[in-house]
C-alpha cells in the first residue's frame, strides 16, 4: 500500500491515544524560538495576578490588538500539536509536496478524537478536504485509493455523505469513469438516514440533477445510434425505447433540481432538448419562462437568451422576441445578441423602438469589447443620417443619448492615437467611424481630421466631409447645455 493511502487506513482505525506521537514532537520545534516569543509576550499582555486569563494572540494583527479571553480552557499539548501538523500539512499543499502531506496526515487524522465537541464535529470534514486534495494530487495514487478513501469519508460522519458522494463522481468523471461516477450517484440517490435526509434535502437533488445529466448524455448516445441506422432497420424500436428510458430517468431528475431557486444553466438545457425532441413544445416553454422570469431566481442574462432563441427556434411573433431581448438589454447591454435586437426595433413601426434602437447602439458601444465593430458603427452612423433627415422628436434622441457621453466618448473612441490605429488596420471600420465622429463632434474632431486627411484623394472622403460642413448645426446643437 502507497503512503499517499496509509492515513487512509488511519481512518478506519481512529486511535484513542490522546496525543501526537514523537514524529509530531518534531514538528512543533519547527516554529522553535517563534512559538516561545508569541506565548511569552501573549501571556504578557493580560494585568498582573494568577487569577487573570491569558492573552489571545491573532498572527494577522498587530500586537496591541490582543485582547484578553474571558472563558474557555487553555488548548491541550494534543490541540497545540494538532495545529502545528496542519499548519505543516498546509505549507506541504501550497509548495506541492504531496508525500510530506500525506505522512503528516497519518498523524493528523488523530484529531477526529479531538475532545472539544465543536472541534470534533469540524475534524471529519477538515480530513475530507485535505485528504482528497492530497489524493488526487499524488503522483502515485489512483483511482481505486480514491475510491477507497471516498468510501472511508462517507463512513465516518453522515452529515456530509452525499457532499462527498458528488465530489467523488465528479472526480470519476473528470477521469474518464462515466459508468461508475453514474453507479455512484445512482447508490447516493437511494441513501436515506433518518433526520438526515431532510437536513440534505438540497444536496440529494444535486445528487438526482447530476444523475439525470448523465441519463441525458446517455439518451444522446442512443439517438446518435438511432441516426447511423438504415432505414426501417431492425434495431430501431429497440434504440427508441432505450431512449425513452433514458428521457423518463433524465427528466425526473432534471425537472425537480430546476424548481429550486439558483443558475441551471446545463440542467434547463438539456431537459428543453429533451422535451423539443418529444414535441412537447408549451411545456418547453413553461420551463424556459418560469427560469427566466421567476423573480425567486437569481437574475440570470442566459435564461432571457435561452427563452429568445426558443422563440425564435419556434417562429413566435417578432413583440415576444422584442419583449425577450429587452430586458437581457436591461442586463447585459453589451450583449451579442444585441445587434440582432437592433435589427429586429428598426424593423418595428413603432415609434418608442425607434427610440429604443439608438439607446441600444450607444449602449453597446459604451464597452470596450465593441469599440472595433464595424457593424455596429455603421449602423450608428445610419440612424444619425436618419435622424437629420426626419427632424424633429428624434434629434431630441440623439441629444439626450449624446448628452451623457460628451464628456468621455471623445478619448474613448474618437482620439488621434485611435484614428491612427484603425486607419492602419482597419480601413472599414475607419469609414464608418469618421462620419459619426464628424456629426458629433464637428469638423475640428481630431480623429475626422487625421482619417480625412489620409484619404483625401479619395472621393467618398471629399462628399463626406462637404456633408459634415453643410451640417455643422448639430455638432452645434448638440453641444448646448
Amino acid at each position: 500500500m502507497s503512503c499517499s493511502l496509509a492515513f487512509c487506513v488511519q481512518l478506519s482505525l481512529v486511535p484513542l491515544k490522546q496525543e501526537m506521537d514523537s514524529f509530531v514532537d518534531e514538528l512543533r520545534k519547527e516554529e522553535g524560538q517563534a512559538s516561545v516569543e508569541e506565548e511569552t509576550e501573549g501571556a504578557s499582555v493580560g494585568t498582573a495576578g494568577n487569577d487573570q486569563p491569558p492573552g489571545i494572540y491573532l498572527p494577522l494583527l498587530p500586537r496591541y490588538f490582543q485582547h484578553p479571553t474571558t472563558s474557555g480552557r487553555n488548548p491541550s499539548d494534543f490541540q497545540k500539536a494538532k495545529e502545528d501538523c496542519l499548519h505543516c500539512i498546509q505549507e506541504a499543499l501550497l509548495r506541492g509536496q504531496w508525500q510530506r502531506a500525506a505522512e503528516l496526515m497519518v498523524s493528523y487524522v488523530e484529531a477526529l478524537e479531538n475532545t472539544t465537541s465543536k472541534k470534533q464535529r469540524a475534524a471529519p470534514e477538515v480530513v475530507w478536504r485535505i485528504g482528497t486534495e492530497i489524493v488526487h494530487h499524488h503522483p502515485r495514487s489512483n483511482i481505486e485509493e480514491s475510491t477507497h478513501f471516498a468510501d472511508q469519508m462517507k463512513n465516518l460522519g453522515v452529515k456530509g455523505y452525499l457532499k462527498v458522494c458528488l465530489e467523488h463522481a465528479f472526480y470519476l468523471l473528470c477521469n474518464g469513469y462515466m459508468d461508475e461516477a453514474y453507479q455512484n450517484l445512482v447508490l447516493a440517490e437511494s441513501w436515506r438516514y433518518g433526520e438526515q435526509t431532510v437536513l440534505q434535502e438540497k444536496d440529494l437533488k444535486l445528487v438526482q440533477g447530476y444523475k439525470g445529466l448523465l441519463d441525458y448524455f446517455h439518451w444522446l448516445k442512443k439517438k446518435m445510434d438511432m441516426l447511423q441506422l438504415e432505414e426501417d432497420s431492425y434495431a430501431e424500436s429497440s434504440i427508441q425505447q432505450e431512449m425513452h428510458n433514458f428521457y423518463r430517468q433524465a427528466a425526473v431528475g432534471l425537472k425537480e433540481i430546476i424548481k429550486f431557486p439558483g443558475v441551471w444553466d446545463p440542467f434547463v438545457l438539456c431537459y428543453v432538448d429533451l422535451l423539443e425532441y418529444y414535441k412537447e413544445y408549451e411545456e418547453a416553454k413553461e420551463v424556459l419562462r418560469e427560469y427566466a422570469y421567476n423573480s425567486k431566481f437569481p437574475p440570470n442574462p442566459n435564461a432571457h437568451v435561452y427563452f429568445y432563441q426558443f422563440l425564435k427556434r419556434r417562429g413566435e411573433s417578432r413583440k415576444t422576441q422584442i419583449a425577450a431581448l429587452q430586458v437581457l438589454h436591461k442586463l447585459v447591454p453589451s450583449h451579442e445578441l444585441m445587434l440582432e435586437f437592433y435589427v429586429m426595433l428598426k424593423k418595428s413601426k413603432k415609434s418608442k423602438n425607434h427610440q429604443l434602437c439608438l439607446e441600444v447602439i450607444f449602449a453597446a458601444l459604451d464597452f470596450a469589447g465593441w469599440k472595433d465593430n464595424v457593424k455596429a458603427w455603421s449602423y450608428l452612423a445610419k440612424q444619425i443620417i436618419e435622424i437629420l433627415q426626419n427632424s424633429g422628436r428624434q434629434f431630441d434622441w440623439l441629444k439626450k443619448e449624446w448628452g451623457t457621453r460628451k464628456d468621455w466618448w471623445p478619448a474613448f473612441h474618437f482620439s488621434h492615437y485611435l484614428a491612427k490605429r484603425n486607419w492602419r488596420e482597419n480601413e472599414n471600420l475607419a469609414c464608418e467611424k469618421i462620419l459619426v465622429a464628424g456629426m458629433l463632434l464637428g469638423k475640428d474632431c481630431k480623429y475626422f481630421k487625421y482619417i480625412t486627411h489620409r484619404g483625401s484623394k479619395a472621393k467618398k472622403f471629399k462628399m463626406l466631409k462637404k456633408f459634415v460642413k453643410e451640417n455643422g448645426w448639430v455638432h452645434l446643437r448638440l453641444s448646448d447645455t
